[in-house]
């Protein structure tokens, strides 16, 4: 018995091994818009890219108040990523370099006295 406790503590000391977090980067987040604004187009890009991916939203919107899960490929190793959305009367707001390995969630709001958007992260 002390042999299998042994093992499984050295096997689970090597699943958290630092140079593993690397391999296993998630960048998988949650789009929150708290704008006041619809939302018609989303992209999200590798911020060493100098092109947007395609619109996450396709015919869909995204409301004041709704969140969009994106997801990532599980082979992607990119941590730093950049968020571009279109508001519905095409106005546009971007974000640059945001480490999506260390957020699960962005939330876009707009301030309508100061005319500008910003995001936090979580």
């Amino acid at each position: 018995m002390r042999a299998f406790l042994l093992a499984a503590f050295a096997a689970l000391s090597l699943s958290m091994a630092p140079g593993d977090a690397r391999a296993q980067a998630q960048q998988d987040f949650v789009l929150v818009n708290r704008t006041g604004y619809t939302i018609d187009e989303v992209y999200v890009s590798a911020s060493n890219v100098n092109s947007w991916e395609e619109d996450l939203m396709g015919d869909d919107s995204l409301e004041n108040g709704q969140q969009l899960n994106v997801r990532f490929a599980r082979n992607t190793s990119q941590c730093m990523f950049d968020i571009k959305v279109v508001y519905d009367d095409q106005e546009t707001a971007e974000f640059r370099g945001i480490n999506l390995c260390q957020v699960s969630r962005v939330t876009i709001f707009y301030n309508r006295s100061a005319g500008t958007t910003r995001f936090t992260t979580e």
